[in-house]
C-alpha cells in the first residue's frame, strides 16, 4: 500500500478512535473501512484491528479511570471471561470464509445501532453491580465476538451491559477496560495463524490512540445522548450497506 493509502486509512483510525473514546461503540467501522476502502483481505483487516486496540485499550482505560468512570469490582471477572475467548475467537476467525465474517460484522453493527435507538423507558432503576457468574458470561460473549470480527470490546459489551440496566457511563468505562485483554489474546492467536499485518496495525493503532484521547475528553464534557444517537444512526446506515453488498453478490 502506497503512503498515501496508509495516511487516508490512518485519518479513518483517528475518527474510529473518536468514537470508541466518546460512545464506546464506533470500532466496528474500522473493518469495513480496511476492507472496502483499503481493499486490505478481511481476514488481515481484522487481524489489524485488533491489534489497533491495544493502544485504544491503553488509553481509552488510562482516561476512564482518571474520571472514576471505571468499576473495577466488575473489571476482573468480565476479564476471566474474555481472556480464553478472545484467543479462541481468532482461532476461528482464521478458519471462517470472508463472506461470513463480514455478514457477522454486519450483523454486529445493526444490533449496536438498533440497541442504541432503542428507547429507554423513563425512571427506570439503574443497577451498580451485576453477578460474577453473569460478567465471565459477558466477557466471554465479547471476547469471542470481537475477536471473530475485530470490532472491538466496546460494540459489543456497551449494548448488553445498558440493556442490563447498568449507567451507560459505566457500561463505557469496562468497555474501555476490557479492551486491551481481548487484543492482547486475539492479536497473539493472529500470531500464531500467521493473519497479522504488524506495518498496518501499527499505523491504525498510532491513529486510533490519538481519535480516544479526544474522544474520551468529549465523552465527559457534552450531552452523551447527542453523541449516542449520531453514531447510532450511522451504524444502522453502514450495518444496512454491509449486507446489501453481500447479499448482491450472494445472489
Amino acid at each position: 500500500m502506497s503512503a498515501i493509502g496508509f495516511l487516508e486509512l490512518g485519518l479513518f483510525g483517528a475518527l474510529v478512535g473518536f468514537l470508541v473514546g466518546c460512545v464506546g461503540i464506533g470500532g466496528v467501522l474500522l473493518v469495513p473501512a480496511l476492507t472496502y476502502a483499503g481493499g486490505i483481505d478481511v481476514h488481515v483487516a481484522v487481524a489489524a484491528a485488533m491489534f489497533s486496540y491495544l493502544a485504544s485499550g491503553v488509553i481509552g482505560t488510562t482516561i476512564y479511570a482518571r474520571q472514576g468512570s471505571i468499576a473495577w469490582s466488575m473489571a476482573p471477572w468480565l476479564f476471566l471471561g474474555a481472556i480464553p475467548a478472545a484467543f479462541f475467537g481468532a482461532w476461528a476467525s482464521s478458519k471462517a470464509s470472508g463472506t461470513v465474517l463480514e455478514i457477522a460484522i454486519a450483523a454486529l453493527i445493526l444490533f449496536a445501532g438498533a440497541n442504541a435507538l432503542r428507547p429507554r423507558p423513563p425512571g427506570r432503576q439503574r443497577r451498580t453491580e451485576l453477578g460474577n457468574g453473569c460478567l465471565a458470561t459477558l466477557g466471554a460473549v465479547c471476547g469471542f465476538g470481537s475477536a471473530l470480527t475485530g470490532t472491538g470490546g466496546p460494540l459489543i459489551l456497551v449494548p448488553l451491559l445498558v440493556w442490563l440496566d447498568l449507567p451507560v457511563l459505566t457500561a463505557i468505562g469496562l468497555s474501555q477496560a476490557i479492551q486491551l485483554p481481548i487484543a492482547a489474546l486475539a492479536t497473539a492467536g493472529n500470531l500464531l495463524y500467521g493473519r497479522l499485518d504488524a506495518a498496518l496495525g501499527i499505523v491504525i493503532a498510532v491513529a486510533i490512540a490519538a481519535g480516544t484521547v479526544l474522544g474520551a475528553w468529549l465523552a465527559h464534557v457534552v450531552p452523551h445522548s447527542l453523541l449516542h444517537r449520531s453514531v447510532a444512526w450511522l451504524l444502522v446506515l453502514v450495518g444496512v450497506g454491509m449486507i446489501a453488498k453481500n447479499a448482491a453478490l450472494v445472489l
